[in-house]
């Protein structure tokens, strides 16, 4: 009997009167029944939600327990690029390709398995040139992409020529051709912006030249560029321009490089092409290769594209072949001008910086400090990397604070590599994140050690990324109450400084999201036997070395520098390599 029935009152005696019956209920019954309502009023207390403390219901249940595995079929599971909710929403300016996470409590808890085979990956830089088969075994981008020199098989291996579709022989000799007209090889370039990247090719081979390259793709047809991409240790991210800003800040790119992307940056007003305005840095330049740039039957999107560029006053450097690249004007922008595409500046209410879930807009915003950080103005890597830039000097004693931000990590990530054992500077770390970056201290620290960082700055926090870019580095915003784009398993190591202001309101105080939800989800892209650091409180610290308990990590507990004099604790986590059952 359920427990429900084992609790219903007893049914005494016979019915009473001729035609209605009745019940007959003892002290006994009464007892009963207010235990029935007490237990029924905890469950509600228990499972609902505390105003402002949003929190779900299996993630409370589950924290103390051991969490269990999803589906096999779940192994390459991405909760907000899901094409079983995308698929019903609206196809216009690819809407459905953004963006849309479960609402809380509608993602599943628990543990992301890796599939059949799963290897601990090829280390950097061997895995520029191949990976496990197994570790992603879907031959798709091969058998349509591999006369192309994309990618092919052989063996146990997926192997990577490094060719694209309009470079079939190789990224290395494109960028040659490029760097006949684009600094590549100066220090004056440093960060790049790949859309539309394929698995990534072109990102990876810029890395001898000390440029870093952040590249994207949404999920499509291929399924998994973008995964293939970050297991070779390439800097890449799930994204799509859509009806969205994307989630950089602006003036954030050295140069901005569309390889055959097929984005209609006429379209719409324009507001593709303004969008890559907003992102590139004074100075910089567009790169794109393919249609419509002297393709057949686009001529017209051609000459609207050419227009539009000159309406916003960037110079046309060269047309090679269908490769065409701009040069974007250092002072601030010529506009307002005559043109026919009706593009104006934004009201001075516009915050150009503003990218989390921020519609496009048909305007170009207004940008401060133009001049002072455009390329070419800012210093040359490396001396970029460690000297404020103008736009830190926007920020309340900007300029001391990050420079005590660059020596605290300086320290920090040495008492890590020397106390700790985390093996940074080894070939057992490659793709790092740090999920709440602050001025990019950590990502410095470790600018000499084998690894790229993806520096998360949170949306809901003051939007310091721009500063983060001007150091030439990497990053994007985020919410950490909501999944991050990318596939599972591609991190090594993972970083949360102060994990609990991810999830507080910064007004209230009050919990936005749960523990134990943020701990899942990097749960879900740390690899089979990567790490995890999180800093934090002492209570803070226990709370989250429970979770990564039932998370199944094995965890040790450290006091934090002993030059630091701060009462904060050290979680160093685990992740263990297990695997589903057969079947």
């Amino acid at each position: 009997m359920g427990l429900l029935s084992s609790l219903r009152p007893h049914r005494r005696g016979a019915l009473s009167g001729g035609g209605g019956g009745q019940w007959q209920w003892s002290f006994l019954d009464a007892v009963w029944v207010v235990f029935l309502l007490a237990v029924v009023i905890f469950l509600a207390l228990v499972f609902t939600p505390r105003r402002g403390e949003p929190l779900s219901t299996a993630s409370s249940a589950l924290a103390g327990a051991v969490v269990p595995p999803c589906a096999a079929s779940e192994v390459d599971l991405l909760p907000c690029e899901d094409p079983r909710r995308s698929s019903r929403l609206s196809r216009e300016m690819n809407y459905y390709r953004e963006r849309h996470c479960p609402a809380r409590g509608e993602a599943p808890v628990c543990l992301v398995p890796p599939p059949r085979g799963y290897r601990v990956p090829v280390p950097w830089p061997e895995s520029l040139h191949k990976i496990w088969h197994d570790n992603m075994p879907y031959g798709k981008i091969a058998e349509r992409k591999g006369h192309q020199g994309w990618m092919k098989q052989e063996g146990s291996y997926f192997i990577f020529p490094g060719g694209g579709t309009m470079f079939p022989d190789g990224a290395e000799q494109y960028i040659e051709k490029l760097a006949q007209y684009v600094p590549l090889k100066s220090g004056l370039l440093r960060t790049g912006l790949d859309m539309g990247c394929g698995v990534a090719s072109f990102g990876g081979f810029l890395l001898k030249e000390n440029i870093m390259t952040l590249s994207f793709a949404p999920r499509d047809s291929h399924k998994s560029q973008i995964q293939f991409a970050l297991e070779r240790g390439i800097p890449a991210f799930l994204l799509m321009l859509g009806t969205r800003r994307l989630p950089f800040p602006a003036q954030s790119f050295d140069f901005v490089h569309c390889s055959r992307c097929l984005i209609p940056f006429t379209a719409y007003n324009g507001s593709y092409l303004i969008e890559v305005d907003r992102l590139l840095r004074p100075g910089g330049y567009l790169i794109i290769s393919g249609p419509p740039v002297q393709w057949k039957k686009q001529e017209k999107e051609w000459a609207e594209l050419k227009a539009m560029a000159l309406a916003f006053c960037y110079k046309l450097i060269t047309v090679d072949g269908n490769t065409a690249i701009w040069k974007k004007p250092t002072e601030a922008s010529c506009l307002p001008n005559q043109n026919g595409f009706n593009i104006h500046l934004c009201s001075t209410d516009d915050d150009p910086d503003q990218a989390w879930y921020f519609k496009l807009k048909k305007c170009v915003s207004k940008v401060s400090l133009a001049e002072e950080i455009a390329v070419g103005s800012i210093l040359k890597w490396p001396d970029r990397l460690s000297k404020p830039s103008a736009r830190a000097s926007l920020m309340d004693n900007g300029a001391n604070l990050f420079e005590l931000d660059t020596q605290k990590w300086v320290k920090r990530v040495s008492y890590y590599k020397k106390s700790l054992g985390v093996k940074l500077g080894t070939a057992k770390i490659r793709n790092v994140m740090d999920m709440n970056a602050y001025l990019g201290g950590l990502a410095a620290a470790v600018v000499s050690d084998p690894v790229w960082v993806m520096n998360v700055v949170p949306a809901q926090k003051p939007l310091t990324l721009g500063v983060i870019c001007d150091r030439g580095l990497i990053g994007v915003y985020h919410d950490w109450c909501e999944p991050f784009s990318t596939y599972p398993r591609t991190y090594d190591l993972i970083h949360a400084d102060r994990i609990n202001s991810l999830i507080r309101d910064p007004i209230s105080g009050k919990s936005r999201c749960d523990l134990f939800d943020v701990m899942l989800e990097m749960d879900r892209i740390l690899r089979p036997e990567g790490t995890a650091v999180i800093r934090d409180s002492p209570d803070v610290i226990d709370k989250a070395t429970q979770v990564a308990r039932s998370i199944r990590w094995t965890v040790q507990v450290h006091d934090s520098e002993p030059q630091s004099g701060g009462t904060e604790k050290i979680l160093v986590a685990t992740k263990t390599y297990w695997k589903l059952p057969l079947t």
